[in-house]
């Protein structure tokens, strides 16, 4: 018995250590043969990032979200830190290579981990970091602990123990703040609570660029989970009062007709809350409204497989709860 006991933690052992080695290998492999972070001049001084359409995995790097940044005359702004700090240090490197300038700021649009796992980076080289203090709530709960620890393992080994979440050095108060370096203007709005409670969003007139975090999708099915989807709509809505000249979304490519380009992600979620809450309402359960449904729309989406039924499962229940009185 104690033999049988001996080998199977010598199986175990031999099995994880296998595991680690092939992740060291792919790394390897990746960090000599991935393209990284490009950065794209979309307006004169704006600059944009576009990670994939896919889920975060090691062989991505969880290179899946957008970044940008701005360079003014006094500095650069930049919004969003990508979702692993060599990403964020690569993202840094192509800063420096198109402009001496220093890296003043750093907006987080949001707290989801795509977006804010290489503000570590950003921290290092002395750029402030400012967010909206609805993300407070996230940061200080149990479920964003889980998160990162899960992403050690889903993610190694891009992200690590040295990864850790880092709270703003300014939490952004009131509706709207604006930031004037070296005479060029930005302005960055609270649009939450909608993806998130702490959504930001960041305009700048000179170009008429909208950075919109992950107000907005493109080419892809948006991730809902626990939104408040009519505020979201709402908030939809409000981004037009801008006028901006192209929208620079969370996900996707850069949006060169504003009106258009929304109308994917607030299709999507006025769709979701419809046939959703014509179930809620009848008492109709989920698994029957959601085969009944007509996906056809949205179904060669990426992503749809992945995300569509846990979308649609949190706005029925989303809508349970707005049909209670």
């Amino acid at each position: 018995m104690r033999s049988l006991e001996r080998s199977s933690t010598f199986i175990g052992r031999l099995r994880r250590a296998t595991r680690r080695l092939l992740v060291l290998l792919l790394a390897t492999w990746l960090t000599t043969t991935q393209a990284g972070v490009q950065p794209q001049e979309v307006a004169p001084g704006v600059w944009f990032v576009q990670g994939e359409s896919a889920l975060g995995s090691g062989a991505n790097r969880n290179f899946i979200s957008n970044a940008g940044f701005v360079v003014t005359p006094a500095g650069v702004v930049v919004i969003d830190a990508l979702g692993a700090p060599v990403l964020a240090e690569e993202l840094i490197d192509a800063i420096r290579r198109v402009t001496l300038q220093p890296i003043r700021y750093v907006i987080v649009t949001h707290y989801h981990a795509d977006h804010v796992y290489g503000l570590q980076a950003f921290q290092a080289v002395g750029a402030r970091i400012l967010a909206h203090p609805a993300a407070r709530l996230y940061l200080n709960a149990e479920l964003a602990q889980q998160r990162l620890r899960a992403s050690r393992e889903e993610l190694a080994p891009w992200i690590d123990e040295k990864t850790r979440l880092v709270e703003a050095d300014q939490w952004l108060q009131g509706e709207q703040t604006e930031l004037d370096l070296g005479g060029q203007r930005l302005f960055i709005r609270h649009a939450g609570p909608a993806h998130t409670p702490e959504d930001l969003v960041v305009y700048h007139p000179a170009s008429g660029s909208l950075f919109t975090g992950d107000l907005v999708f493109r080419a892809r099915i948006p991730f809902v989970g626990q939104a408040d989807s009519r505020a979201w709509i709402r908030a939809l809505d409000g981004l037009l009062a801008w006028a901006p000249r192209r929208l620079l979304p969370g996900h996707g490519p850069v949006a060169e007709q504003p009106l258009q380009d929304l109308q994917l992600t607030r299709d999507y979620l006025q769709y979701l809350r419809d046939t959703m809450g014509i179930a809620a309402r009848e008492l109709e359960p989920f698994e029957t409204a959601y085969a009944r449904t007509d996906w056809s729309r949205f179904a060669k989406l990426p992503l749809f497989g992945v995300a569509n039924r846990i979308n649609a499962y949190n706005t029925y229940l989303l809508m349970e709860r707005e049909a209670t009185p």
